[in-house]
């Protein structure tokens, strides 16, 4: 891949991901990093300049200005079109490069980024694809995240696809890379999923918290639901109970973690996206109203990365 890479956004997840990409690209590369905390990108440069150079860009436009490949993280709509067509600091005000390759990873609507890709497209600003993750913060460390790409799938000779492809592979496993067809489709795919994992993650609070408020041993608990039928990805990676499993977030003073505050934008993205398509979305109402609850409970807003999974439904 020639030209150099920006990396917009580096919160707990674009931190890792903007980390994988910094290791894996040429040593002669430069990767041009913009976030609008400084001590992240302060922190990030100190970190991984040893891999190759690091230019902190001061927005969005010079970051794009500067690169061939550029990738966000970013945390809602209204940010991703700050991002990239605000008219004097955004992706939009850089020179035109209808070569450029955008990917766009933020769990945001479908409107919105449709609108957006769009617009960047009639501007001659390259090619805009959304690319929502899934995985978590383990898989933006590790470098296996899922990407569901609002895209074609790859195919001999099309140097779009390929590019896309190549670019993604360096923060996720292709095994589980999902071409979702068309501009996004990417987001339609992730706001199902997430609808289900949050509603999930708090079924299994409510009922780790019940068994272990029965008498019984939470590890025991633990090895009974992983086994029957009750099993699920949230349960093995977000287990809610401190010192149950080592790699989750509840064990390690919830970091890295995911903030309440984020669980209900994606819940309320599901509900939306429920109500667009006809569906009455039961699960994800009452979800919500647990999560609202949970980000204003003092044992969640004074931490400074996960939620407070363990405290849904009484502390155990």
């Amino acid at each position: 891949m020639e030209g150099d890479f920006a990396f917009i956004g580096l919160g707990v997840m674009g931190y890792a991901m903007a980390g994988n990409i910094r290791k894996k690209i040429p040593p002669t590369t430069t990767l041009f990093i913009n976030d609008i905390y400084q001590p992240s990108c302060d922190r990030f440069v100190a970190e991984f300049q040893n891999f190759g150079p690091i230019v902190v860009a001061a927005s969005a436009r010079e970051a794009a200005a500067n690169s061939k490949v550029l990738i966000s993280i970013i945390p809602d709509a209204k940010d991703v079109r700050k991002v990239y067509l605000d008219e004097h600091d955004g992706v939009v005000a850089a020179p035109s490069d209808p070569q450029r390759l955008m990917i766009e990873c933020s769990t945001i609507d479908a409107k919105s980024t449709i609108e957006v890709g769009n617009f960047l497209k009639h501007a001659n600003a390259g090619i805009y694809v959304d690319a929502p993750v899934s995985g978590g913060v383990p898989g933006a460390l590790a470098g296996t995240l899922a990407f569901l790409v609002g895209h074609k799938p790859p195919v001999p000779e099309e140097n779009q696809s390929n590019k896309i492809a190549s670019v993604i592979a360096l923060m996720g496993d292709p095994k589980k890379f999902f071409y979702c067809g068309k501009l996004g489709a990417g987001l339609a795919a992730k706001i199902s999923n997430n609808y289900l994992s949050c509603t999930v993650l708090l079924a299994t609070a409510e009922a780790m918290a019940i068994g272990i408020k029965s008498g019984i041993d939470k590890k025991l608990l633990y090895d009974v639901i992983h086994n029957s039928t009750g099993q699920s990805w949230m349960l093995d990676n977000v287990c809610p109970v401190p010192g149950v499993i080592d790699h989750v977030p509840s064990s390690n003073n919830y970091q890295p973690g995911f903030k309440s505050q984020m669980m209900i934008k994606d819940v309320t993205l599901g509900i939306e996206a429920g109500k667009e398509t006809g569906i009455d979305p039961t699960m994800a109402q009452a979800a919500l109203e647990v999560y609202k609850r949970a980000a204003v409970d003092p044992q969640c807003a004074d931490r400074d990365g996960s939620s407070v999974y363990l405290h849904i439904g009484g502390p155990v």
